[in-house]
């Protein structure tokens, strides 16, 4: 194991910076710019069952710390994922990839997850609790912790591949849903998803977004995800795979700090499509400068 590898769930990866889902799509695009298999892992574009067009546009609106997104879960459908895109994914990629899974109701996420459970280049299931619940009136599944619990207690039933969920920051009460999580049996936790906001334009006044709001993310969150990472941490047994505003390998050291065991990448992707590359560069002559030999020691010194 070489000094920057993290395990997760007993997956090990080689590093801990993984793309976060839907800011590297199944990575064919960031294959025009470098090796793919020089990310520890990637999450890919959130699925769900059946194939989905998205949001209306313009569905991204910029801000001074990152940008806003609606693009409302456009996807091809579990099925063509496993059937033309997994295949074509394995001649260039070489690891294991996290299986995004998005769904409306409890049998979908079940169904869903199950399918990508049997498929050898998926290293675990990755499931968006921040969709509507729509046998629930809309609520979304991860504002509710009784609702996200039967999400993951049913997904755990069809799939032996570890299961982490990644919550959203409109929860109202973030250590209950976590730790109802992890009695329900989930793996791991992914802190977190982006949160709720919206731009005007400034000459009609009128919402930029055709959805009316969306997800913030950008280095304008990590702050904010940073203390949610450290509240969580001490109080659950399970990894965490910190998500929010990462765009710097200092940025990485920080949140491992507070408790994260591996990184997703977000924004960043976009803004600079080589980020990731530069970030991995640079993280052993920061391990070097703090005189850590392994990065994996990092994770929670905050509280040690």
């Amino acid at each position: 194991m070489g000094e920057l590898s993290v395990t997760l769930s007993g997956l090990t990866l080689d590093n801990p910076l993984i793309p976060a889902s839907g800011t590297f799509g199944y990575g064919f695009d960031h294959a025009d710019f470098f090796d793919v298999n020089e990310v520890g892992s990637f999450s890919i574009k959130g699925t769900t069952l059946h194939p989905r067009s998205g949001n209306p546009l313009p569905r991204i609106a910029e801000y001074g710390g990152g940008m806003l997104n609606a693009v409302g879960l456009e996807n091809p459908g579990v099925h063509a994922v496993i059937r033309d895109i997994f295949p074509a994914l394995s001649k260039v990629y070489h690891k294991k990839v996290l299986a995004n899974v998005s769904g409306f109701s409890v049998e979908e996420y079940a169904k869903c997850a199950a399918l990508f459970g049997r498929e050898e280049i998926v290293g675990l299931i990755e499931l968006n609790i921040s969709c509507p619940n729509v046998h629930g009136g809309g609520m979304s599944f991860g504002t509710d912790p009784k609702t996200a619990a039967s999400v993951v207690e049913a997904v755990k039933k069809v799939t032996k591949k570890p299961v982490y969920v990644k919550c959203t920051p409109q929860c109202p009460d973030l250590l209950t849903m976590c730790r109802t999580l992890e009695a329900a049996g989930a793996d791991g936790l992914v802190l977190l998803n982006t949160f709720l906001g919206m731009r005007l334009d400034f000459k009609s006044g009128k919402p930029i977004l055709a959805n009316g709001t969306g997800g913030v993310s950008g280095p304008g969150v990590f702050p904010l995800v940073l203390q949610r990472i450290y509240e969580i941490y001490p109080k659950v047994n399970i990894p965490i795979i910190g998500c929010g505003g990462v765009s710097s390998a200092r940025d990485v050291i920080e949140m491992m700090s507070a408790g994260a065991a591996a990184v997703e990448i977000g924004t960043q992707n976009l803004t600079d499509p080589l980020s990731i590359i530069k970030i991995k560069h640079e993280l052993p002559l920061l391990l070097r400068e703090l005189g850590i030999k392994e990065l994996k020691n990092i994770t929670g010194r905050a509280f040690r």
